[in-house]
């Protein structure tokens, strides 16, 4: 007589523990993926190509935290990022809201948003320096429009994306303009604003390093040139890094906040 084994019971995966491996399962890709980068930088370094070699570059980096050049000059850099940034962030939002909502705001203020945003913000840094001197102001306004004109356009863009359907809904259930905007328009472009923010990061930090390039007594970009006068590629690395780092950890910030804020959309 032939004897029936039972099947074993399936386990079934929850969305919260899928979701967990899923993040497990990035953050070894990303583990691997930078011991992988610094393994090849490494080796090119070694045969032959003129880069300092990873423990060069962090031998340089502990000699830099030590006499206070590092943190002097990521203080400036990281200060002017923050300022510019802010600034423009915080015009950008309501200008776009403004945009998307009033038609004749619309027509006002779009010639002018799209021609500033053709002109590269690298290139108003010569006429920014004649007309406000060699200080601070020059290198925060060059951040903020950077900022600015990639967040406006984020913004306007997520406003007149938002579904008919949901504002044409929220007037027959009696809600009046302030109402449909608070309660639908800026939720569904909230995402919107937020890629424009992230967008506008990392403008502001090529802008704020061009910037130093050309006038400045401290900060990344600034010590970076130093570097480049005397062949210095270690000091040069060192920089590139600590800019590298920042910006991610900054973006990472932000996606954080996207994901929370967001956390109603489906994502793949």
């Amino acid at each position: 007589m032939s004897t029936m084994t039972a099947p074993k019971p399936q386990t079934t995966i929850t969305p919260a523990e899928k979701k967990r491996l899923e993040k497990r399962k990035m953050l070894s890709l990303n583990v691997i993926s930078v011991i992988g980068g610094i393994a090849l930088w490494w080796v090119l370094s070694v045969s032959g190509f003129r880069l300092p070699t990873p423990p060069q570059v962090v031998e340089r980096a502990g000699e830099l935290i030590a006499d206070g050049t590092l943190i002097a000059d990521l203080g400036a850099s990281l200060g002017r990022v923050l300022a510019g940034f802010a600034l423009g962030t915080l015009l950008a939002i309501p200008v776009g809201f403004l945009m998307g909502w009033y038609a004749a705001a619309r027509g006002i203020m779009e010639p002018w948003i799209q021609f500033f945003r053709t002109i590269p913000p690298l290139a108003i840094i010569p006429l920014v320096l004649v007309l406000m001197g060699i200080g601070e102001q020059p290198k925060i306004f060059v951040i903020f429009l950077a900022a600015f004109l990639s967040c406006v356009i984020s913004t306007y863009q997520g406003v007149v994306n938002v579904d008919k359907t949901l504002i044409n809904a929220a007037r027959v259930l009696g809600s009046k303009d302030a109402g449909i905007f608070a309660r639908v328009v800026i939720p569904a472009s909230t995402p919107f604003i937020l890629v424009g923010m992230r967008v506008g990061l990392g403008a502001a930090w090529a802008t704020v390093v061009a910037a130093e390039l050309i006038a400045a007594q401290a900060g990344l970009g600034y010590r970076m040139q130093q570097a480049q006068l005397y062949y210095d590629l270690p000091t040069i690395f060192v920089n590139l890094i600590v800019i590298g780092i920042l910006g991610l950890l900054m973006d990472r910030v932000l996606l954080f906040t996207e994901n929370k804020l967001t956390s109603w959309q489906e994502r793949r």
